[in-house]
């Protein structure tokens, strides 16, 4: 694989983040960006950030992830019946930035089939990426989803996976901000739409960009990149 290959953390609904995120990144053809899921719900601009990511397709290589978010938000749609509620978990958020005024929302049908394609996983030589967790002992096609989506790192942390590759991984909110590096494992949800930032991380050089919900970068992100 030519190129750089750069993860993107929970976005939900941080469409100046994301779009400055990607002002710094400066993405070519011959790079693949990774979003991990959670682009939707909490935040303001889910329609936005849908719209951005659509049109990264015509940039770079995008290989969305599906988040348990999305997943809340496809079945929402769907009529199906699900343990949370979506519109308590964020998705209210989300349906705003589609105008809901106290009637259904507009929501382009482009946007939900774009979401209905995303992965449960995506692999390279060196690193595997998830939204939420993986189990180690398991070869990626026998994963269950809801590990995939749902398992929290707060809940239980898996060790190395028996592939040898580096898990990269969202899901789980690090609220001070701070990527969560275990070596074999990194997070990078660092709760940008709580006050934390939206992170990048280069998976081939090692190079971090953060960014908060207004879009301001931080400026020792280039500087710490080293340690990841």
């Amino acid at each position: 694989m030519s190129g750089r290959v750069i993860a993107i953390g929970d976005i939900h609904g941080c469409a100046t983040a994301l779009q400055k995120l990607v002002e710094l990144i400066r993405p070519t053809a011959n790079d693949t960006l990774v979003p991990l899921g959670d682009c939707v719900d909490r935040g303001p601009e889910s329609r936005q950030v849908i719209e951005e990511l659509l049109g990264l397709r015509d940039v770079c290589q995008l290989v969305p992830l599906l988040g348990n978010h999305e997943e809340m938000m496809l079945n929402f749609l769907d009529g199906r019946p699900q343990p949370d509620n979506w519109l308590l978990c964020g998705g209210d958020a989300t349906l705003w930035s589609y105008g809901r005024q106290g009637g259904a929302p507009d929501i382009p049908a482009e946007h939900v089939e774009f979401m209905r394609s995303w992965r449960d996983y995506f692999l390279t030589e060196t690193h595997f990426f998830a939204h939420a967790a993986y189990h180690p002992e398991q070869a990626f096609a026998d994963q269950r989803w809801q590990v995939w989506r749902w398992q929290s790192l707060n809940e239980r942390v898996p060790g190395p996976h028996v592939s040898g590759k580096t898990a990269v991984v969202g899901h789980t909110s690090l609220k001070d901000g701070e990527i969560l590096d275990l070596g074999h494992l990194v997070c990078i949800d660092t709760y940008c739409w709580g006050g934390g930032w939206l992170t990048a991380l280069d998976t081939t050089a090692g190079q971090v960009w953060q960014v908060d919900r207004d879009g301001r970068a931080r400026c020792d992100a280039e500087a710490r990149s080293g340690g990841v």
